[in-house]
């Protein structure tokens, strides 16, 4: 029987900050029990999201976003309705909420809910650079409320 809440910590270990969801995701791992919670840690993008973002009824993602208003180490929680696409393309090509949009239009079986904790980070560029002080002390935090989300 699968899990009815799926934990996704999207990332890229090798880009500074970008590595907090992917971080948070194995610590919440720790945390939660596997029949009840399944959580993926993924630096996966796009329509390789797919098989991620369905069959399961609610979606917690744990990423990080460069909104530049808030400072480093932000936690900022989103419903998915609330989120408004950003014009353009995104740096991952297409992102998570094509592959949700995709989903949907091809009749499969999305999640009811979808919130997204998304820590603000201060460098997502930098190949091998250290994460930011304020995005390293969120990951605690980010843990507690991702675990408090998952066994509600």
């Amino acid at each position: 029987m699968a899990a009815r809440v799926r934990v996704l910590g999207l990332g890229n270990e090798l880009l500074a900050d970008d590595a907090v969801g992917i971080l948070a995701a194995r610590k919440v791992a720790e945390r939660c029990p596997p029949e009840e919670v399944e959580v993926i840690a993924s630096s996966e993008s796009g329509l390789y999201l797919l098989e991620y973002v369905t069959d399961v009824a609610r979606l917690i993602v744990i990423d990080s976003v460069q909104t530049g208003r808030t400072a480093p180490g932000t936690i900022h929680v989103v419903c998915e309705e609330n989120v408004r696409a950003a014009p353009g393309s995104t740096p991952h090509g297409t992102g998570l909420f094509d592959a949700l949009a995709l989903a949907r239009k091809l009749g499969y079986n999305v999640p009811k809910e979808v919130i997204i904790l998304a820590v603000e980070a201060a460098d997502c560029l930098t190949i091998g650079g250290e994460m930011h002080p304020g995005v390293a002390a969120a990951i605690p935090e980010l843990v507690e409320r991702v675990v408090r989300m998952s066994v509600n």
